[in-house]
């Protein structure tokens, strides 16, 4: 029997605003209701899937809830309870986000190795890949906007918190990706989506969790890259040079830690996926009106970002001269399938090279957007950006910095960022993407219209971090 859905609808939303992965900490929620209840397992504990359709501002974001009901819950839960339920329809307990419960998530994988349907829930599992199923889930520690599950040092499972309409693209690219035996993509395992039309669904099914294999040798690329930032900040200065300088690209490589290897690596690892993922996808010709498009919806996010950040406004006019450069030599380009959202948090350095994770696209863009087709050089910018927020980030957060002047810091940072933005570079265009070099206008608008993006994003979510994006499009910009 399913909890009190009045008494449930409240507790969860007071518990909603305050969970790291909803989306509308911004404002208060209008209203909530529980759009699909499936009972996953019965008995103590019980194990319930919910989707939630939450009101805010006129619109309504769908999220999904895993629930976990218990007549006693003990210590080591006590910290993801949500309230307790008191006898309303027979039902006598505590409920729980079910995530950090190893007895209610092992039953995700026998239900993917099964294959099974359960109400409106339809379990997966990808061509001639076993699933191992006595083993228990371990939430991810990783700041994310999703759920991981960690099941031992074989599978990884992401549940999408916040629901977009049909197939989500890091299930569509990552199964495409496996089945050409792409070398620099985890391998998908299985998945979970809502059957089509349920509860106002789009006419596919939506897709609710991706199971992936796990490679625990992985070391995130953005904790790498800050711990080559950290070496290097810590370095003494070199000596001036004939005409005074003080810091240039060179002089990061000799820090302890140097990183361009790596970010070398990092680009030939990027050419690789790109070129499967054309094979996978097929490539397109954007015609020099589709190029002016672009342009334009550039120009038109800096307008809506200009007027809802100011810190933005001095960079504006250096902004749109770099983008009405493209719109001004606009040709037809090729377009692909490509990452969308590409950044060192997006990548692993394993025992046997980098691997790209979350194909899902940029969070505040349309589901549309994200599965459009783009110029390869849009990754790449995304990623010369992350090596700008990477060079800055811990001058940014004040942190366990060395002595020095702001000035000083940032002349090192810069150095730092050229080096391996340039390794990067080198990298991709030797394993075969298109030379950054001979498309410089085309990768500075990307760039720069990356950064506005993340000034917006930003000044919505980490009012801490702006001066991060803001620091960087100071340099860039002049």
């Amino acid at each position: 029997m399913a909890p009190s859905a009045p008494s449930l609808v409240r507790l969860l939303a007071g518990w909603l605003p305050a969970q790291r992965w909803f989306g509308g900490k911004d404002g208060p929620i209008d209203d909530l209701s529980i759009g699909t209840a499936t009972e996953l397992r019965t008995g103590d504990p019980a194990l319930h899937h919910l989707i939630l359709d939450v009101r805010q501002s006129g619109t309504v974001d769908r999220y999904q809830v895993l629930l976990g009901v218990r007549r006693e819950l003990p210590d080591p839960l006590r910290h993801v309870g949500i309230g307790r339920l008191t006898g309303e329809q027979g039902i006598e307990g505590h409920v729980y986000d079910a995530v950090h419960d190893p007895e209610l998530t092992r039953p995700l994988l026998a239900h993917m190795a099964n294959a099974s349907t359960i109400g409106p829930l339809q379990f997966r599992r990808a061509p001639g890949v076993g699933i191992r199923t006595e083993l228990d889930g371990v939430p991810g520690t990783a700041e994310q906007s999703n759920t991981s599950l960690i099941f031992g040092d074989t599978h990884i499972l992401k549940l999408f918190r916040r629901l977009s309409p049909g197939v989500n693209p890091d299930l569509e690219v990552n199964l495409a990706l496996s089945r050409r035996g792409s070398a620099h993509v985890p391998a998908a395992h299985g998945w979970i989506e809502l059957e089509p039309g349920t509860d106002g669904a789009a006419d596919e099914p939506t897709t609710l969790a991706l199971l992936s294999e796990y490679l625990p040798s992985g070391t995130d690329g953005w904790q790498l890259a800050l711990t080559s930032v950290r070496d290097w900040l810590a370095q003494p200065p070199p000596p001036a040079g004939p005409g005074g300088r003080t810091f240039t690209a060179g002089d990061a490589g000799t820090a302890g830690g140097d990183f361009a290897a790596e970010a070398e690596r990092l680009g030939a690892a990027t050419a690789a996926v790109h070129r499967d993922l054309a094979a996978a996808f097929g490539v397109t010709q954007a015609t020099e009106a589709r190029v002016r498009e672009t342009v334009y919806a550039m120009n038109e996010q800096l307008d809506q970002v200009s007027a809802a950040v100011p810190e933005i406004r001095p960079h504006a006019h250096a902004l749109r001269e770099a983008f009405d450069e493209v719109a001004a030599g606009a040709r037809a380009l090729p377009v692909q399938r490509v990452h969308g959202d590409y950044h060192l948090g997006q990548v692993l350095r394993t025992d046997t090279g980098w691997v790209l994770l979350d194909f899902e696209g940029e969070p505040a863009r349309t589901p549309t957007e994200r599965r459009a087709p783009a110029h390869p050089l849009r990754d790449v910018a995304g990623m010369l950006r992350s090596f700008e927020y990477a060079a800055r980030f811990l001058i940014a957060r004040d942190g366990d910095l060395p002595p020095g002047t702001a000035d000083a810091l940032e002349l090192r940072a810069r150095a730092w960022a050229e080096r391996n933005r340039k390794a990067f570079c080198d990298g991709y265009a030797a394993a075969g993407g298109p030379d950054p070099a001979a498309h410089a206008a085309l990768v500075r608008a990307f760039e720069f219209d990356k950064a506005v993006y993340e000034v917006r994003y930003e000044a919505r979510n980490r009012p801490a971090w702006l001066p991060v994006p803001l620091r960087s499009l100071a340099h860039l910009a002049r």
